[in-house]
């Protein structure tokens, strides 16, 4: 784990630098008499995630969206290296991602990629195989820039009665803590950020995630909790927390997961669950329930599935870990981050939005 003190806030110049062609992004052709679309790929740990969008007079309106779990950072943390296998799964969700990209005629797309590609030393073979086969030009983001897109693409769920807040990133390979400041008048800021070495593929590979009891999920929130223990004691979030003045928000697949559970969605549908926000107890409730199932009954639900079934539960440590040194209640849940921020870069770099 790493500790750092908040950086100047020089990542909306490089991301105007990057979005205007620089480094890392890749233009296609505007549709004549149109206004133009944009594209924001995030390739993580566990999943391959695609938003475009349009400007509006207000943000944007989506008009296509892509997920797959292709867990490319699968093994990362024992070998090394991205597999064969993991990086067939991602060029062939890349391939979707670019289809869709022209199909939507699409001006302008930044694609970033986060822990499993920072981590891996065969990554750059592996980008100049994705430039190749489906024409993106993926950049590696800090851990830094990162921490600023997720604050960017969640400023509208800060609650402006709370002039601090506690966001957090619970991704594949690892989870982002953000310390925000947004005084009254004063745009969002990061006062501190810090990632720590523990996300939902790497601690469900170090536990297992198919069979996990009471004491193999005591162990994953003992681990999680002496990572963020630091960084608590550094903002003293225990006695900010205390005061009233911080708000918790969370955005990953993580949290959205928990709050579709928690509302019994028949399916996961967004609408319902951005925005919301949780009780402790009902978020302790829902992570009970899940540790009790089987991977299979995890695995049948709705907004679970499959792909997810085996690392929920170590999302759910690290939620726990995160609870607990931020004691303040209630749980904020955001369907939006890294995409959403790279969009509104772009789109204010080229004057489409305030």
């Amino acid at each position: 784990m790493t500790l750092h003190p908040a950086a100047p806030d020089r990542a909306n110049d490089r991301a105007s630098d990057r979005a205007n062609g620089r480094s890392g992004a890749r233009s296609m052709r505007r549709g004549a008499g149109r206004r133009p679309s944009y594209g924001a790929l995030d390739l993580g740990t566990n999943n391959c995630r695609l938003l475009v969008a349009r400007p509006q007079a207000e943000g944007f309106r989506v008009i296509d969206v892509f997920s797959r779990i292709v867990r490319l950072g699968e093994g990362v943390a024992e070998s090394g290296r991205l597999s064969d296998a993991a990086m067939a799964r991602t060029v062939a969700a890349l391939k979707i991602c670019a289809a869709k990209l022209r199909r939507g005629r699409v001006g302008r797309c930044r694609a970033i990629a986060t822990e499993a590609c920072r981590r891996a030393e065969n990554c750059d073979s592996f980008l100049a195989r994705v430039q190749r086969e489906t024409g993106f030009e993926i950049e590696i983001i800090s851990t830094a820039e990162e921490a600023q897109l997720a604050l960017a693409g969640c400023v509208p769920l800060l609650e402006s009665e709370t002039p601090r807040a506690l966001l957090f990133d619970i991704g594949g390979g690892s989870t982002e803590l953000i310390w925000v400041s947004h005084e009254a008048g004063a745009r969002p800021s990061v006062e501190a950020w810090t990632s720590l070495a523990s996300g939902v593929v790497t601690m469900a590979e170090r536990f297992g995630g198919v069979r996990v009891d009471g004491d193999t999920f005591d162990a994953m929130v003992a681990e999680v909790a002496a990572q963020v223990a630091p960084f608590a004691a550094a903002q003293r979030l225990d006695g900010a927390a205390g005061d009233g003045g911080v708000q918790l928000l969370g955005t990953s697949g993580t949290v959205t997961t928990i709050a579709g559970v928690h509302l019994d969605l028949p399916q996961y549908d967004r609408a319902k669950v951005d925005g919301i926000r949780l009780t402790f107890p009902d978020v302790r409730q829902v992570v009970h329930g899940l540790v009790g199932q089987s991977y299979e009954q995890r695995a049948a639900h709705p907004c679970i599935g499959h792909g997810r079934g085996d690392v929920v539960i170590a999302g759910c440590a690290i939620l726990e870990a995160i609870m607990r040194a931020c004691p303040v209640g209630q749980l904020r849940v955001a369907d939006r981050g890294l995409r959403e921020g790279l969009l509104l870069g772009m789109m204010r770099t080229d004057g489409a939005v305030q």
